[in-house]
């Protein structure tokens, strides 16, 4: 190279093109969260959050926020925990982070946090994603993707946010790996573990150390759901008689058309019916009014924590569309054409694919040896227990151990039976979202898990 013109011209570009590609953990310390608006002091662990874009033509980018174990219990030893919401449509920083699992809950005024005594980052890390683009502060520059997405882009997505997420945070490679949600989720769990599984097959120490999945209250399959959720609601008082012969008849998921008109209007009556109940939590108020709830709560219902409050996702409507949280959290507002909200309004009205059931993928990595965990809180009457069990029955697994109940401090906390290759628990007076309505017993569930060890018993 004698041309000293073409010599600098090249130098300068190599400069610009350096420059413009940041490396991993470049990309890692960008999305490192110094200080979330409202947070108690003391915070004592490490936090992320960020994009990982999961398809350049479309401009598809997913959002995570990463929070760590705190430091006095080692997170360096602790495994990751992928956790994952439902819906379809519905966010995880909304429900998991912020109401369930997380180390934060929302204060009333939207404004301030607290800290949750029974966050799982205590036992592991915890990465939540909102998926699919167009959920939460996740989206896509292509708007046709937020009217086509199903369960097999969510999966493939989900998987591509890993593959470029490990290498963003390569600390994680090899660890132990769990994935974990509830709700729809019980599809979105089991197909991404599917994928995991197929993809580490033949390598000796694949990046996704994966071990297994838990899911919660998990919508499994149609036709098994559709038995088991109006049975619960028969056998609850809560629908009638003739009401419960309706839908047994007009609401199979195996008949060709589904759902029918005949099932459509037997699911209204059934609506009727039950009236102003919150069917997620059927023996907790709903939301009407902070004036009300706090009249209300107060020990009336004995399994209901006193810190339960029924209006949480409000509090995280308002605290999530505050300017200078979403700038703490490094969210791209300017990519989301509508106000973050806890569940879209369009993602999931137009969901493209769903297979009716999931059984398929359970035998598989049931076969394949995996750590599988089902959990189940018996007051919701969306995916209730008895939804559940139908499932669990139709995998025709040898019992290990016995239905038994378990207990935390004396008191029974639930029941467990251990099927080979796999683990059914339920939480009493759980709702849809356990960790919210029973926090401790849900924390001694996710240890037990964790250390794949029986409930206590």
């Amino acid at each position: 190279m004698d041309n000293p013109v073409i010599f600098s011209v090249l130098f300068v570009l190599s400069f610009i093109i350096c420059s413009c590609i940041s490396s991993p953990l470049e990309d890692q310390e960008r999305d490192k969260i110094t200080y979330l608006p409202g947070q108690p002091t003391n915070v004592e662990f490490d936090q992320y959050s960020g994009y990982v874009t999961v398809n350049q033509q479309a401009g598809r980018a997913l959002f995570y926020w990463l929070i760590e174990s705190p430091v006095s219990r080692q997170p360096e030893s602790r495994p990751l925990i992928l956790w994952l919401n439902g819906g379809p449509g519905c966010s995880s920083v909304a429900y998991g982070a912020a109401e369930e699992i997380g180390p934060f809950r929302i204060k009333p005024d939207g404004q301030n946090l607290y800290f949750n005594p029974y966050a799982w980052n205590k036992l592991a890390n915890l990465l939540f994603l909102e998926s699919p683009a167009g959920v939460g502060f996740s989206y896509s520059n292509t708007t046709s993707d937020l009217y086509t997405v199903g369960d097999q882009r969510t999966a493939e997505d989900a998987y591509e946010f890993l593959l470029n997420w490990f290498e963003r945070f390569p600390k994680y490679k090899h660890r132990d790996f769990y994935i974990v949600g509830e709700s729809y989720a019980g599809h979105y769990v089991p197909q991404l573990s599917q994928i995991v599984y197929q993809k580490n097959m033949g390598i000796q120490n694949p990046v996704m150390n994966f071990k297994g999945f838990l899911v919660g209250n998990a919508v499994t399959d149609d036709h098994l759901d559709y038995v088991g959720t109006f049975e619960y609601w028969w056998t609850h008082g809560l629908i009638s008689d003739s009401t419960y012969r309706t839908l047994r008849l007009t609401c199979n998921s195996e008949s060709s058309v589904h759902p029918s008109a005949e099932c459509i209007k037997a699911l209204y009556l059934a609506e009727l019916e039950q009236g102003n109940i919150d069917p997620y939590s059927i023996f907790t108020r709903p939301c009407n009014s902070t004036a009300l709830l706090r009249r209300n709560l107060g020990g009336r219902y004995p399994w209901m924590s006193r810190a339960y409050d029924p209006c949480t996702e409000r509090y995280s409507t308002a605290y999530f569309n505050r300017p200078e949280v979403q700038k703490a959290l490094h969210a791209n507002v300017t990519a989301i054409p509508y106000q973050w909200k806890t569940c879209s309004d369009i993602v999931g009205n137009y969901w493209a694919d769903s297979p009716l059931s999931m059984l398929p993928i359970y035998n598989e990595l049931i076969a394949a040896g995996l750590k599988i965990w089902i959990f189940s809180g018996d007051t919701d009457a969306v995916v209730p227990v008895t939804a559940t069990r139908y499932s669990i029955d139709a995998l025709k697994l040898p019992t290990i151990t016995n239905w038994y109940p378990w207990y935390d401090k004396g008191k029974v906390g639930g029941w467990s039976q251990v099927y080979k290759g796999l683990t059914f628990v339920t939480v009493t007076g759980a709702g849809h979202e356990v960790p919210l309505h029973r926090p401790r017993q849900a924390f001694v569930l996710f240890r037990s898990f964790l250390e794949n060890k029986a409930m206590p018993s």
